[in-house]
């Protein structure tokens, strides 16, 4: 059946259609913003910790250009007649970016969550490939239904993929809830242990927002739901990428100070958050680098046992 009205197909009012422009603008600039601070600021982590620091940036980077995408395939997608914004056959792709960039970006949250916990060697390799497998699967089935088949307008197929989209993300909740737990238990006693639960708790919170816009497809018509709809998903997304990146970040920094503190890793420059010093600035020579590879590799290992 084809009873649904998807989003796109709406007429916007001069004041919703400037909202949503309003929206994807601010969204894709801050997600810009913090591409930035984090490519500018990648020394500020230790190499054990890095790959958090670039995976944020890789899902800033890809949800600006797609929010570039957004906005302009809003602008062509939309015709002005009199008092109301009409639109054509390119409204559609005022949406499916979004699909794209989640399909890619989502997975790379899991890597970035990851990166910063205790999780190490072969049981960090598994849960990462469970993560991106549920994550991928999550998001490219949640598409199918809500916008190739029958362009997003079938009503079955939005339960039929919405059902099998929300088994993927009961496996990633399970995923994230075991790590930042996990994390949190190792971590006990530290400033990170606070800011890992807190990213995990974000993440998960932001995270349903989507299935609810999902579930609004086929039940909310009108401009003002469709108004509503754009604004929820780009806050949701500058939340979900920049301010989960910055405690992302900030538990790397964290736990970059601890190591350097313990004589495990090293850095150039003192570490700094909030004014306060978390570690001074160490200067690398051969002992302590082999030093700091074979306790980095022996504990890993023995965290992998536990």
């Amino acid at each position: 059946m084809s009873d649904a009205l998807a989003p796109w197909s709406a007429t916007l009012t001069l004041a919703e259609h400037s909202i949503i422009v309003y929206a994807l603008s601010v969204a894709g600039l801050a997600l810009f913003a913090f591409f930035v601070k984090s490519w500018v600021s990648t020394n500020e982590v230790t190499g054990r910790y890095r790959t958090g620091v670039y995976a944020g940036m890789c899902i800033t980077g890809i949800a600006f250009l797609s929010y570039v995408l957004l906005t302009i395939e809003f602008a062509l997608g939309y015709v002005r007649k009199g008092d109301s914004w009409v639109p054509n056959a390119n409204a559609i792709l005022s949406w499916a970016p979004r699909y794209f960039d989640w399909t890619v970006t989502v997975p790379l949250l899991v890597i970035e969550l990851i990166a910063v916990a205790t999780l190490a060697g072969a049981a960090a390799r598994r849960l990462r490939a469970v993560g991106i497998a549920a994550a991928f699967l999550m998001i490219s089935t949640g598409y199918i239904g809500g916008v190739v088949v029958d362009s997003g307008t079938d009503m079955g197929a939005l339960w039929l993929w919405g059902v099998i989209s929300g088994v993927f993300m009961v496996i990633l909740y399970f995923l994230v809830i075991y790590v930042v737990v996990k994390g949190g238990r190792d971590l006990k006693g530290t400033p990170a242990a606070a800011t890992l639960r807190n990213a995990g708790i974000l993440l998960v919170v932001t995270w349903m927002a989507y299935p609810i816009i999902f579930g609004l497809q086929g039940w909310g018509h009108g401009g003002a739901v469709i108004t509503w709809m754009q604004v929820i998903l780009s806050a949701a997304d500058t939340v979900a990428k920049v301010g989960y990146g910055a405690m992302i970040h900030k538990i790397a920094k964290l736990r970059s100070a601890e190591d350097v503190r313990d004589g495990v890793d090293t850095l150039p420059e003192a570490l700094w958050i909030s004014s306060e010093k978390l570690s001074d600035g160490t200067i690398p020579n051969t002992a302590t680098a082999h030093h700091a590879q074979h306790t980095a590799t022996v504990a890993g290992e023995h965290r992998d046992r536990h």
